[in-house]
């Protein structure tokens, strides 16, 4: 492990602007002037947006809203770059690079147009241009402050598997070309400035790492390199008990372990991208969150034992954006395979399954998946029973939209009597409505299907049942560079 280099990561709020950039710059030097820095930087906020809806526009043959999206891309970063560099060399230089980024990007939107076709391969490149436009803005922005820095693509560095929009990263060859990329600009002083999200297979070929795939990124990186810690700076404090959003008296909690978070993360916490912890469990990098509008805050140290609360229930977390799929009826009692089944149909469209729950019948088997995958996985699912469901041995496959899951998350909960009794309970007082239930024998959380409507209702109650806005863990250790900006 390399005891002098910190990997971080700023999201797409965090170099949102000028001011924005500016002040995640101001937190790179803070930390460079005393150890190595890599840095992982997302799209400015909201670009990924337009331009995966751009890329689906021209899959329809649009093209009139081509040449105003690149202009507005050009001068949305132009406008950023002026604002903070002075060295007229240096601006042009990254403005040359800004106009070669969007002039592809205007390329790849025609060519989509005339073909009226949108491969995955082709989304990846498109919906990649964003890191593209802000890498070389934040390494001016870093050399402006006296701190040299240069812009480096991940596609050299980070390789991928071919599953393009979802990439999975193959960490030897990744290993590899951290060492030869990155360890020569690290021994020379330099802060490589690499893009989040997109990475390339050994072949070259870009592909992406899912969407928020930047705190993955560097994580990767993180264990690529040895590195000391990974910083994630975002718009929030830290992990949360609950969504502020939907909980008010939520509180950030100081330390967490991998395991919470990633169940945390795999349930909807917007905070980490689901895979970010992989990379660095088995080393046992510790992770911090951290707010880039408040870098005076401790944030929230992730690590391999996290901080035990005593209270068992550490924090809660919902998402909506999933489907309830159901394959039932009395005669797949007799179907030994009817889960392996299932299982391959939605493995053959890559379909992340969240939970799986089975009545004790066995007339019906329910699974939850994120809605965007609702379409070919029931196309897959009635393909894969078609001859069952001729005979009604199989009597329906059908989806329901309307739900939420909610999930109750802790790592102590396994020596704890008592944590479904009042979970239920607390529901009950609620009149919310229990659809389907699932644990793991992890005993990291128990997860509940509700309707939609009352997911705000569940989360309310639990996070009440359980006090954990009274929660008053000490404060972690916070890394010992990044709070000095």
């Amino acid at each position: 492990m390399s005891a002098s280099l910190q990997v971080m990561k700023f999201g797409g709020t965090s170099v949102g602007d000028a001011g924005c950039i500016r002040r995640a710059a101001a937190i790179v030097r803070s930390a460079a002037t005393e150890r190595s820095v890599v840095v992982v930087v997302s799209a400015m906020s909201g670009v990924t947006n337009r331009l995966v809806q751009a890329a689906h526009r021209a899959e329809h043959g649009e093209q009139d809203f081509i040449a105003p999206l690149a202009k507005e891309l050009r001068g949305q970063h132009i406008a950023a770059l002026e604002a903070l560099v002075g060295d007229s060399q240096a601006r042009a230089e990254v403005a040359t690079a800004c106009q070669e980024v969007v002039d592809e990007l205007e390329r790849l939107l025609r060519g989509t147009a005339l073909l009226r076709e949108l491969t995955p391969r082709a989304l990846d490149v498109i919906s990649g241009i964003g890191e593209r436009l802000s890498a070389p803005l934040v390494a001016a922005a870093v050399s402006e402050l006296s701190i040299r820095a240069v812009s480096i693509s991940a596609t050299e560095v980070i390789v991928t598997d071919a599953h393009h929009g979802r990439a999975e990263p193959l960490m030897v060859p990744t290993r590899n070309r951290a060492e030869t990329r990155l360890r020569p600009l690290l021994d020379q002083g330099l802060v490589p400035i690499v893009t989040g999200f997109i990475a390339a297979t050994a072949e070259g070929v870009q592909t992406t790492l899912g969407r928020g795939g930047s705190d993955y990124s560097a994580t990767i990186l993180g264990a690529a390199l040895g590195a000391q810690e990974t910083v994630i700076w975002t718009d929030v404090d830290g992990v949360k008990t609950a969504d502020p959003r939907l909980v008010p008296d939520a509180r950030t909690i100081p330390e967490i372990s991998y395991n919470e978070a990633a169940e945390l993360a795999y349930f909807g916490a917007k905070v980490l991208h689901p895979n970010t912890l992989r990379p660095v469990t088995a080393a046992r990098v510790p992770v911090w969150i951290r707010n880039t509008f408040a870098p005076e805050k401790p944030g929230t140290k992730i690590t391999a034992e996290g901080m035990p609360t005593g209270g068992g229930v550490k924090a809660l977390t919902a998402i909506r954006d999933v489907t309830l799929v159901t394959v039932g009826g009395p005669g797949i009692v007799g179907l030994p395979d009817v889960l392996a089944r299932s299982f391959a149909a939605t493995a053959e469209t890559r379909t992340n399954v969240l939970l799986v729950s089975q009545s004790s019948s066995q007339n019906d088997i329910c699974f939850v998946i994120a809605t965007a995958d609702e379409k070919r996985t029931l196309n897959a699912l009635r393909d894969a029973f078609a001859p069952e469901i001729a005979e009604q041995t199989v009597e329906h496959v059908t989806t329901n939209p309307d739900i939420a899951v909610v999930a109750v998350v802790g790592e102590n909960m396994r020596g704890i009597p008592g944590i479904a009794g009042r979970t239920f309970t607390a529901l009950g007082r609620e009149n919310v409505n229990i659809m389907a239930i699932a644990q793991g024998s992890s005993e990291y959380n128990i997860s509940l299907v509700v309707e939609k409507n009352s997911m705000q209702r569940a989360l309310t109650a639990l996070h009440r049942e359980f006090r954990l806005h009274e929660s008053a863990n000490p404060v972690a250790e916070s890394p010992s560079l990044a709070g000095k900006s």
